[in-house]
């Protein structure tokens, strides 16, 4: 079994990396962004605006404008960063049937996979943007 993120968490996770290092001294433009990244340019503005709708980024329009962090890196986790652009997966779905289990009760496996997406989703939320930042900073 494999854990990755959809190409969008992917973007994500790098354009908040991107936002995180510039500080927030002065706002960073969407090209700059994909520049910086690797991110096509055509995606970053939806990537940005996913992050924008999920309060985590704010944009200035306008010469000089851009986007900036909307709160300091270390009250942003990597699971506020993935929900924002792949949604929060609340919705637990049967992995032996692909959709919810049934009503006459839990598949033989949910039990198991709930754990594991919990305890996947708690790792996520321990790890902060700036922790992350930090990192990228130093080489990691």
């Amino acid at each position: 079994m494999r854990v990755s993120l959809s190409l969008r968490g992917d973007y994500a996770v790098r354009a908040m990396l991107a936002l995180g290092t510039a500080g927030g001294a002065a706002p960073v433009s969407a090209r700059r962004i994909a520049l910086q990244t690797g991110i096509p340019s055509r995606f970053v503005a939806h990537v940005l605006s996913d992050l924008g709708r999920g309060g985590l980024v704010v944009g200035s329009p306008g010469r000089g404008g851009g986007y900036r962090l909307a709160a300091p890196a270390v009250a942003i986790d990597l699971l506020q960063i993935v929900d924002a652009v792949d949604g929060s997966d609340a919705d637990p779905r049967c992995v032996l049937r692909g959709g919810a289990c049934q009503v006459s009760g839990r598949c033989a496996v949910h039990d198991a996979f709930a754990s594991a997406s919990t305890a996947l989703r708690t790792q996520l939320r321990v790890a902060t943007l700036a922790e992350l930042v930090s990192r990228s900073v130093d080489g990691a």
